[in-house]
């Protein structure tokens, strides 16, 4: 067994978990973490990937009593059924555009540059979202997800799309997105932790499913190992995060992305630091 691995496979989970579900980019911070440990082959993309189950994991036993009211629910109560739809609404979006683009955007956009550029652009995008909604809280007409309509689910859907470009934060693009749209801070965050339960269960299943010739049993150890520490640091991550969002906004995280983005940047120009592709 190979101790440097599990190691590594520990603390990719630990990045994941922390960063999956906050609007700075978990894949952006895989690829730079990858880089920095030296896992960043072709099999330790499928596990970045895969270890995202991990984080999911922590947010259906976070919502688990809302999830399993709506299941028992759906066949007798309206709302429940719109809700349901919903997801799967905005779910579909991402399903089509990945299937469609994902291999060439992997092939061409997963560079350091790229995602310290996203950073910086998202961080700016943040902010101005955050001033548009405090100078104005009547834009957010939203402020429970079971007021959201189809139209409102399938707009949202289209933003996660933007997350398809690394670095831009699955979970920014539909927060922030959906707070440009009319959602509360709470709403968008609420719905972005829903629809991030397909999104990222069939991203992983997919991406093991594509890449089977490359894993073995051997793997399994890792795979385990990084599954488990995404799970309790999400599972920490999104019990704060619901707290803080109820007395804060995302500037911290705005500011966060802008200095994160330009480090990268400088240390990549300076060639203080050889970030691999």
């Amino acid at each position: 067994m190979d101790i440097a691995l599990l190691f590594k496979a520990a603390l990719m989970g630990i990045v994941e978990g922390l960063t999956e579900f906050l609007p700075i980019s978990s894949t952006g911070h895989l690829i730079l973490a990858g880089s920095l440990l030296g896992f960043d082959d072709d099999k330790a993309k499928v596990f970045d990937i895969a270890i995202q189950t991990g984080a999911i994991f922590a947010v259906i036993l976070v919502y688990w009593q809302k999830i399993r009211d709506t299941v028992i629910a759906l066949p007798s109560q309206t709302q429940a059924r719109q809700f349901a739809l919903n997801v799967v609404i905005a779910f579909v979006p991402a399903v089509l555009l990945g299937l469609l683009f994902g291999k060439a955007i992997k092939a061409h956009l997963f560079t350091p540059v790229v995602v310290a550029s996203t950073f910086i652009i998202g961080g700016f995008i943040i902010l101005w979202a955050e001033r548009r909604q405090q100078r104005n809280p009547a834009v957010a007409r939203i402020h429970e997800v079971e007021d959201m309509t189809a139209w409102d689910a399938l707009k949202v859907g289209l933003a996660q799309c933007l997350a398809m470009i690394p670095g831009t934060s699955r979970s920014g693009a539909t927060i922030i997105g959906g707070m440009l749209l009319g959602l509360s801070r709470k709403a968008a965050t609420d719905f972005s932790f829903y629809l991030a339960i397909p999104t990222l269960i069939g991203a992983g299943a997919y991406s093991l499913y594509k890449e089977r010739a490359l894993l073995s049993l051997a793997d399994l150890p890792m795979f385990g190992v990084g599954l488990l520490f995404s799970f309790l640091s999400a599972w920490l991550c999104v019990r704060w995060l619901l707290r803080f969002i109820s007395t804060h906004s995302f500037v911290g995280f705005a500011y966060y992305r802008i200095v994160f983005g330009v480090v990268v940047l400088a240390t990549t120009w300076s060639g203080l630091v050889t970030w691999a592709a």
